[in-house]
């Protein structure tokens, strides 16, 4: 297999623990080990990528390193005889991005058993769009109507709406017929999140109770909460009666004060969702699903498209929590 160089944004870690940011040019022959080499078209920028990024060691243990969770691009060479040179594929989660470097880079190397094939219904570039946000708000989608949610039984709130995964929830779940209340603490972004198929938005001040009452008003038959801490806690007091709660993130806190009534006297289920150890099985199911409910209209409405040297500004957003919606990175624009 012949050597080929390309650029990657690559972070150092300091002895202090400072992160070193800058774009170099590479080898393949620095890639980690693995069955197949793609040449990556997209990634995108998400929370995690900025945690690496900064060179937290809760996300990355070993620098120097190559942040991006999730890409999607062509098969250039494969020792697996499950894929071909030329197989437009994505990869996400695993260990990309986290340890193995990962798709902010015009190659990365991995193991056959991460490589998906790209749905026929999504080109590369609205696979990214999508990514492991869209990927994550479809396992939410999916954990709430395990629990029977249904568009005719009433609303259902998106927290942390204008993030990646809560605009991707919010456009999803409008495209199925659900009455989507947005909640977000960006005033600007209503009209965006109207068009995205919010029919209600909620300032995030909205859902900050600060009572000891263990319930509310009941209003939700269904949620999906990206943000944790004080608002899951409040959106468990007032979800309705069999109501169902995805949650899967914790940007506000990971500490969740609550009480059991919602569980016990309006039966609330509390539904975890974690991307990164999907069966494959289930994944290529959601990334199927995803497929036959994403509109492409709606995602160019979500995505920001950026190049490989405007990566670091856009995560310093990110980590200030400026960013609204989704950022795609085209790694074959310069």
């Amino acid at each position: 297999m012949s050597s080929k160089r390309f650029r990657a944004y690559r972070v150092e870690r300091t002895d202090q623990g400072q992160a070193v940011r800058r774009i170099q040019t590479l080898s393949t022959d620095d890639l980690p080990e693995g069955e197949v080499l793609v040449r990556v078209h997209y990634s995108s920028l998400n929370y995690k990528d900025a945690l690496s990024a900064t060179a937290s060691k809760g996300v990355t243990r070993n620098y120097p390193h190559t942040p991006g969770i999730d890409c999607a691009g062509i098969v250039e060479e494969s020792t697996s005889a499950d894929w071909q040179a030329g197989d437009e594929v994505i990869v996400t989660s695993y260990d990309l991005g986290m340890d193995t470097d990962g798709g902010f880079a015009g190659y990365i190397r991995v193991p056959a058993k991460w490589v998906l094939r790209c749905p026929k219904a999504l080109t590369l570039r609205e696979a990214m769009i999508c990514g492991t946000a869209g990927f994550t708000a479809a396992q939410c989608i999916q954990a709430i109507e395990a629990r029977d949610a249904r568009p005719e039984r009433g609303k259902v709130l998106v927290t942390g709406a204008s993030g990646g995964v809560g605009s991707m929830a919010v456009s999803l779940l409008s495209t199925q017929g659900y009455r989507v209340v947005a909640a977000t603490g960006k005033r600007d972004a209503a009209d965006w999140l109207r068009n995205l198929g919010a029919q209600e938005i909620l300032p995030r001040e909205a859902l900050l109770d600060e009572s000891a009452r263990p319930l509310l008003e009941a209003r939700w038959a269904a949620a999906v909460d990206t943000v944790g801490g004080n608002i899951l806690a409040t959106v468990l007091k007032t979800m309705r009666y069999g109501g169902a709660v995805a949650c899967c993130g914790m940007v506000a806190s990971s500490e969740l004060h609550a009480t059991v009534f919602p569980f016990i006297l309006r039966a609330v289920s509390l539904l975890g969702v974690d991307s990164q150890s999907t069966p494959r099985a289930l994944r290529e199911r959601i990334w199927a699903k995803l497929a036959e409910i994403c509109r492409p209209e709606r995602l160019d409405a979500i995505a920001t498209e950026i190049t490989l040297d405007q990566v670091d500004e856009h995560l310093e957003c990110l980590l200030k929590g400026e960013v609204r919606g989704r950022i795609l990175l085209n790694l074959q624009a310069h």
